[in-house]
């Protein structure tokens, strides 16, 4: 049974969204403050995170860079912000998806479904992948990837982008392609979300980030990875 836990100060809320999550037979934890949730992450086991932005001892996007400084738990945000700046900043900081208020609880359980769905490392390539004479390691038994010697801390979206890179080298895959391998094919935002995605990951196993040399942009048509 997977673990949810809710970061949201309004009680009404936090209570739908418990229980919608329990109807569908998820266990629940909640948390009223930034400081409740880094709390329970630290002590509980969480497959997911529901995180309200809007928090009474500071913003979510604090707290979802704490978490993922910590954790590799998928989040999906939650907020009023509507502008595409604060999706984009959300995605930076770590989240995996992001919905507005006010909100459908059931659309909020499918895009629950969703993001467990596509981290679930269940179905994942059972090896060890080096690249460069192990410069890069991905090991999809762990679900983990070293560079140089040091594991990266990546979240499931960036991770399961790379694995996708992995065992297709040299491919070149569109940003549609990458949405439907990566998010799923119920991901009904912006493809360009895959670009913010891209800059994450090269920002964690490229050496010169503006110059990679792993994750290649293929101009008009979307990456590629050399793994050479």
């Amino acid at each position: 049974m997977k673990t949810i836990l809710v970061v949201e100060d309004d009680d009404n809320i936090r209570e739908v969204i418990l229980s919608y999550l329990a109807s569908e037979g998820y266990r629940t934890l909640e948390a009223e403050s930034g400081r409740l949730a880094l709390d329970q992450i630290r002590d509980r086991h969480v497959d997911l995170v529901v995180l309200d932005l809007m928090l009474p001892d500071g913003d979510g996007e604090q707290v979802c860079e704490t978490i993922r400084g910590r954790s590799p738990v998928p989040i999906l945000m939650l907020t009023a912000k509507t502008s595409h700046r604060n999706r984009l900043l959300g995605l930076s900081l770590g989240a995996d998806d992001y919905m507005t208020k006010p909100f459908d609880p059931l659309e909020l359980i499918a895009r629950v479904r969703a993001i467990l769905r596509r981290t679930d490392g269940g179905d994942l390539l059972a090896d060890r992948i080096p690249f460069r004479g192990g410069e890069l390691l991905i090991d999809a038994l762990q679900q983990k990837v070293v560079l140089r010697g040091e594991t990266v801390a990546l979240t499931p979206n960036e991770y399961k982008l790379l694995l996708v890179f992995a065992r297709n080298p040299n491919r070149t895959f569109s940003r549609d392609d990458l949405v439907d391998k990566v998010l799923g094919f119920d991901f009904d935002g912006d493809a360009r979300t895959i670009d913010q995605h891209i800059k994450n990951l090269r920002h964690k196993i490229e050496a010169d980030p503006k110059n990679p040399g792993y994750i290649v942009t293929v101009y008009g048509i979307g990456y590629r990875f050399s793994g050479g």
